[in-house]
């Protein structure tokens, strides 16, 4: 818990005044033969001793440059540079070639926790090779994995997550890390840091958005999320997130301290880290601060260790921190806090060890993409493929071997990097994998998009395309040459367009604003460079540029983004040259069977700095489907896509539908196991699929019992439920017995097991899951509850019993009324299935919790501890800059406390509000409704600041009774902290 001095020490800062501090001077100069600290003599002390050893012999100058990503050498105490940060999502990112895994949904999307130790292992292994390989170049602490919850499928990153469920997202996170981190008792391989601390779920104006959490969600969905790693000791910090949660954000929020260190056991080093540029966010959009040094120090005191800020040059942080050092904003106590959190991590991945006696020094660059982690990134792959429909008497899937095969669709000869890949060795594309399982002669193939030509309508001339691997500027041509002057045009969105050019495989972008064909693939930061819209003009086309947000013109017969608008713009006529889906249509028409492969490209239409506006299938791939669908009834659809898509045209069209991720180098020889049926599709959706984005809510609405997200709220009528995933087999369930028949009592532990038999005709998996629904509650309760999960392997007639253990404490969930976890006594059904909404078995478990008393309120109660509000008309905000939640009541805008106990007659109420706009508000004690009977009211008026709160009183009228429902209703806008009852 953050020490009072601390906590004065934030108020200070947030009121823009210094505090004198008794240990604020420099320490005594340090003698600069001092010995370092490596364990060069065998030195065995504990990490804390040899931690305190190099603070004493550290300035304050030296404290401060340990706390930014960049850290320099200090030689003479033994320290080494050191940098924070190398991306690992789903294999070592941004640092050249090394093994690319399915993104994290299709991780998550296999169910399977030991098999994501195994990835997190390898991927560990090429974290450490990379950083022995280039001399420490290559930093150890990585920040993977992301463990935000997938509850908006508009999250422009939602293929970085694992789950919309805690319980699901947090073992599979905690396996990660713990094969990140390796499996020596004291020394770790890699130091995972965990993304995105907290409620970061929107991309659009990210830095700037109030994620409204109450306590309830807090602590029973968006917390538990990062609990379990750092519980378990395999991660070893957080990175604070962007945006604000309840007005404060995050890079200065308490719960850095007050959450995240009080999971971790006792002894466990934890460092966390600000995203990159987050704190120039306080005094930038965020306006938290009117100063970088009272901003910078109210990072460190609420927790923040490590600055991720200006590359690689640290001295602006540096500076800074040393500023607010001088201003008496810090300590050196919190200088040397920090400092040693940092540390102690380093300390962790061998920083005082002889490189001979690092467990982990022997790997090296030929452990990069070795071949056990291709064949684990195949299985990977493989098992995270989910088979959402596949109907009829006679389904398309399995393939045949025997048959002769269409492969068709932009997706099915491309494998495409997400922005947090690293650059594959190599690339199975489907069409490949088919091939070489099936036969050259046995399949036939198109990508099923146009072929075409741009005719520039004012002179006649074809645009042609450099036909060198590098490529060449765009220009025109007169004569027609078709071997440069063909563009294979795909349409990843309603407005988002591709063309690469067929005289070199490459795709066109813009650089320096010429057209060139030089892309191997559509990548770059924010909108990708090789993103075109199709602008209609005067019955040609315009071309605008996505990103430059320029159109394309022609200049000297050079084709330049250079265009403000469609009328500056050069109008072209699209020659349609190779009809794609009449090619497609062709193919499939020839074959046995047709497989389809379509989704969406990681990079456009949603990504990291944007959200997605739809979930639709572009319009152009939806048509591809349509067609081949027409001509070959054997057609089967590969879906592939980093979140859920609007499927309801297609899947009404066609029997089979699989799903996959971007799954990485092993794309092609996955999907063709699962296509086959060398394996049984196994895999389980991870999140709640929305039949359209039309019925969710707004993408910045955190609230999810509010407005009904995921399954946990009754997601209305999904296309998928949570869990679903098909099989080539079918499974029996019966035998369901759940221990002990008494109530659960405090300390106990409920066994829910169930047998489960293979009762068709391959081997295949299943992923039994185990849900519960609190029947009677003093509050709303999820409508069900994931309480385990297991992924069985069963051949043909085999069967098995799983089980699940459910400890006494799972049923706790948060009380707002004392603000602690309870059970309460009530019965819970019991659902065993295979998804969410595919229930096989049903049986309850009575828990002898306790029954919640009627609400006191005779102490000052919190006001965001209230049951309930008008949630569309408040907000929740800070109500300091150092700690607090308050609610921001608007005129009109109501919350209420429930089951109220009045038997002691109340005659007086005491509010503590806070006003900053001249005027006034009243605010009302009503009974019952918010137009119910005025118990009290009170006139506030302006306090003069956002943060200077004073309490005023009203005498109550009628106020006796039990089990009363009061609110509080405002006529005027104000901030309203507390409620008290005398």
């Amino acid at each position: 818990m953050v020490s009072q001095i601390r906590r004065d020490l934030l108020a200070a800062i947030g009121a823009g005044t210094s505090l004198a501090l008794s240990d604020g001077g420099e320490r005594d100069e340090i003698d600069e033969d001092d010995d370092d600290l490596t364990d060069n003599d065998g030195d065995e002390r504990p990490f804390d001793e040899r931690i305190d050893d190099v603070l004493d012999r550290l300035t304050v100058e030296e404290k401060a440059s340990l706390l930014h990503q960049y850290q320099p050498p200090i030689d003479r105490v033994g320290l080494d540079a050191f940098r924070t940060g190398t991306e690992a999502l789903h294999g070592v990112a941004w640092l050249g070639e090394a093994t690319v895994f399915p993104q994290a949904i299709g991780l998550g999307s296999t169910w399977n926790p030991a098999l994501l130790e195994r990835v997190g292992d390898a991927v560990g292994d090429e974290v450490r090779a990379k950083h022995e390989a280039s001399a420490g170049g290559v930093g150890r602490n990585v920040w993977a994995p992301t463990v935000d919850p997938l509850r908006d499928p508009r999250w422009g990153r939602n293929e970085e997550g694992y789950a919309e469920d805690p319980l699901l997202s947090g073992e599979l996170a905690t396996a990660y890390t713990d094969g990140l981190t390796g499996d020596h008792p004291t020394y770790h391989k890699t130091a995972p840091i965990l993304k995105h601390f907290l409620g970061y779920n929107n991309e659009t104006d990210r830095t700037t958005t109030n994620a409204e959490i109450p306590p309830r969600l807090l602590h029973d969905y968006y917390l538990p999320f990062f609990r379990p790693p750092i519980e378990a000791g395999s991660a070893v910090g957080v990175m604070a997130s962007y945006n604000l949660v309840n007005g404060r954000p995050m890079t200065v929020s308490p719960l850095l301290d007050e959450a995240v260190r009080e999971w971790a056991p006792d002894g466990t080093a934890i460092m966390n880290v600000s995203d990159a540029w987050a704190p120039a966010n306080l005094t930038g959009e965020q306006e938290y601060f009117d100063s970088d040094e009272r901003a910078r120090a109210a990072a460190v005191l609420a927790g923040l260790d490590s600055f991720t800020e200006f590359g690689a040059d640290s001295s602006t942080t540096v500076d800074v921190i040393l500023g607010a050092f001088e201003a008496g904003y810090l300590g050196e106590n919190d200088l040397d806090t920090a400092v040693g959190h940092v540390l102690t991590v380093r300390a962790l991945l061998g920083e005082f060890l002889e490189p001979a006696a690092d467990p982990y020094a022997a790997l090296s660059a030929d452990d990069i993409g070795r071949p056990e982690h291709r064949t684990l990134a195949r299985e990977a792959a493989r098992d995270g493929t989910v088979l959402l429909k596949n109907d009829g008497s006679t389904p398309v899937l399995p393939l045949s071997t025997d048959d002769t095969v269409a492969v068709v669709g932009p997706l099915s000869d491309r494998v495409f990097d997400d922005w947090y890949s690293g650059t594959p060795p190599y690339r199975i594309t489907l069409r490949e994998g088919v091939r070489d399982r099936f036969g050259a002669e046995q399949i036939h193939s198109a990508v099923g998009v146009d072929r075409i030509a741009l005719r520039e309508r004012s002179s006649g001339a074809l645009v042609s395309a450099g036909v060198g691997k590098g490529g060449g500027g765009l220009g025109l041509q007169e004569t027609d040459a078709p071997s440069v002057q063909s563009f294979e045009l795909v349409q990843w969105t309603a407005d988002s367009w591709t063309l690469r050019a067929t005289a070199n495989g490459r795709y066109v972008t813009v650089e320096d604003e010429q057209l060139i064909n030089a892309a191997d693939q559509p990548a770059g930061w924010d909108v990708v460079g090789e993103a075109f819209e199709f602008v209609s003009v005067d019955g040609g086309t315009a071309l605008r540029h996505r990103r430059s947000d320029r159109f394309v013109a022609v200049d000297d017969g050079t084709l330049r983004a250079s265009a403000e608008n469609p009328a500056a713009a050069a109008v072209f006529d699209l020659e349609v040259r190779t009809a794609g889906i009449e090619a497609a249509a062709d193919a499939a028409r020839a074959a046995d069977a047709a497989v389809v492969m379509v989704g969406t490209h990681p990079l456009m239409g949603g990504r990291e700095t944007r959200d997605r506006e739809d979930l639709a299938l572009p319009p152009a791939q939806r048509e591809l489907v349509e067609r081949v669908s027409d001509v070959q009834s054997r057609t089967a659809v590969v879906l592939q896509s980093s979140y859920p898509v609007h499927l309801n045209e297609v899947e009404a069209r066609v029997s089979s539908i699989l799903w996959t991720s971007h799954a990485g180098q092993e794309t092609g020889r996955a999907l063709t196991d699962v296509l086959v049926g060398d394996v049984s599709p196994g895999g389980r959706l991870t999140q709640t699929w929305p039949r359209s984005a039309d019925r969710l809510p707004d993408v910045t609405e955190y609230n999810i019992a509010e407005t009904g997200m995921t399954y946990r709220y009754g997601q209305d009528d999904p296309l998928y439920a949570f869990g679903h995933g098909l099989s080539y087999s079918t499974f029996a369930y019966d035998d369901l017995r759940i221990t002990p028949k008494r109530p659960l009592s405090p300390g106990g532990t409920a066994t829910v097991s169930v047998r489960v038999t293979n009762t068709g005709s391959v081997d295949a998996d299943e992923v039994v899951q185990v849900y519960t629904r609190q029947h009677r509650s003093r509050t709303l309760q999820p409508e069900r509850v994931l309480r385990g999960f297991e992924r069985v392997h069963l051949a043909p007639g085999e069967r098995t019993t799983v089980a699940v253990e459910i400890d006494f404490e799972a049923f706790s969930f948060w009380d707002v009324t004392r603000r602690k976890r309870v059970v309460e006594r009530a019965t819970h059904a019991v659902f065993v299935g295979s998804s969410s909404d595919d229930i096989r078995a049903e049986g309850s478990i009575r828990v002898d919790g306790e029954t919640i008393p009627p609400r006191d309120l005779s102490d000052a109660t919190r006001a965001v501890d209230a049951d309930d509000w008008s949630w569309a008309d408040i907000e929740l905000l800070d109500r300091t800059r150092a700690a607090g939640t308050v609610v921001g009541m608007t005129d009109g805008s109501w919350l209420s406390f429930a089951n109220v106990d009045l038997r002691d007659e109340p005659t007086e109420a005491t509010v503590e509000v806070a006003r900053e706009d001249p005027g006034t508000t009243t605010v009302e004690l009503r009974r019952g409704s918010p137009s119910g009977p005025v118990l009290g009211r009170t006139t506030v008026p302006s306090t003069g600041d956002r943060y200077e709160y004073e309490d005023h009183a009203m005498s109550l009228h009628n106020a006796p009774g039990t089990d009363r429902e009061l609110y509080v209703v405002s006529r005027g806008e104000c901030r309203l902290s507390t409620i008290e009852l005398a």
